[in-house]
């Protein structure tokens, strides 16, 4: 059955809100397109006018989708070359979704991103649909065909295992920015000693190459070694100019709500870091140098005012 244009414009104005959920269930933008757009296919092939609420109906599609193709993605990981980092955003991508409340930025930021991996599919939707979207526990059960008991239960369950790991400090853009600034002035001091005063004792640093950029398999580990790592990759030489066809630009931004260094070179973001700020100092330092997960980056870097870069690294 043809879909009105009426049809067409009630899935559209629920397209922000179903990529937002898509992108915090599987932590990648490219696959938070496939599934609304999958939705969207759905959509066109139900019977619309027996729907009697669009938002419940797609965002029960949606969600269901994302479940399987979070099954899959688990598999899937298991051969992942390197270390797998979900796909970073940068400020101002309407696939970030709400930020009203602490809750909603919480839920989209690159420290949570990892920590959700460790949940089950499950307890990921449940997690997202009430901390980042505030449904009721009544909508999350008939999207999930669970009861209300089960789906707080859930609940409970995810956010004992996601503030287990976390410790992070909300921080508004401006003090994001300086964080960076006060980051790459300490690495690009020479010195690693600078950049230790800024990370907490056990801070660890990963990244992520895909199999297409080099990066080590295995984090660093406490913060001499991350330091150390640090100040060798911002060292200039022209073995990093040649593997990066260039010298990028660096910029201090914010991605996922969290401080980020983004690199940026012939305008295409090749590389953003992103920073977990606790109150102790910086925890981590994660890289995602994989273009395969930097290509939105870049069209909203180009549609985007970002300004001068700090400085041309390499």
């Amino acid at each position: 059955m043809a879909l009105t244009v009426d049809d067409v414009d009630r899935f559209e104005a629920s397209r922000s809100r179903l990529e937002a959920i898509a992108y915090r269930l599987l932590g990648s933008a490219s696959e938070a397109e496939d599934a609304v757009q999958e939705t969207f296919l759905r959509w066109q092939a139900a019977d619309v006018n027996k729907v009697e609420v669009p938002e419940a109906w797609l965002t029960k599609v949606l969600t269901n989708l994302c479940l399987n193709q979070l099954t899959s993605a688990r598999a899937r990981r298991e051969t992942y070359v390197g270390q797998w980092l979900p796909e970073p955003l940068i400020a101002g991508d309407p696939m970030l979704g709400p930020a009203d409340t602490a809750e909603q930025r919480e839920s989209v930021s690159y420290a949570v991103l990892v920590l959700l991996e460790r949940l089950s599919p499950r307890e990921r939707a449940v997690y997202v649909l009430r901390e980042a979207f505030d449904y009721p526990h009544r909508e999350i059960a008939e999207t999930l065909d669970i009861t209300e008991a089960a789906s707080q239960q859930i609940l409970h369950r995810a956010k004992k295992r996601v503030a287990a790991g976390k410790a992070r400090t909300e921080i508004d853009e401006a003090a994001a920015r300086r964080i960076v600034d006060e980051f790459l002035t300490a690495a690009t001091s020479g010195r690693t000693e600078p950049l230790v005063r800024l990370l907490t004792q056990d801070a660890t640093a990963i990244g992520d190459g895909g199999g297409k950029v080099p990066a080590r398999s295995k984090a660093f580990q406490g913060a001499v070694a991350v330091a150390t790592f640090m100040r060798g990759l911002f060292k200039p030489s022209k073995a990093k100019r040649a593997l990066a066809g260039g010298s990028p630009g660096i910029y201090a931004m914010t991605a996922n709500g969290d401080p980020a260094v983004v690199a940026v070179l012939d305008g295409r973001v090749i590389g953003v870091v992103c920073l977990e700020v606790t109150a102790e100092g910086i925890a981590a330092v994660r890289s995602q140098i994989n273009p395969d997960k930097l290509e939105r980056a870049t069209r909203q870097w180009a549609a985007a005012d970002h300004g001068e870069p700090l400085f041309h690294a390499f």
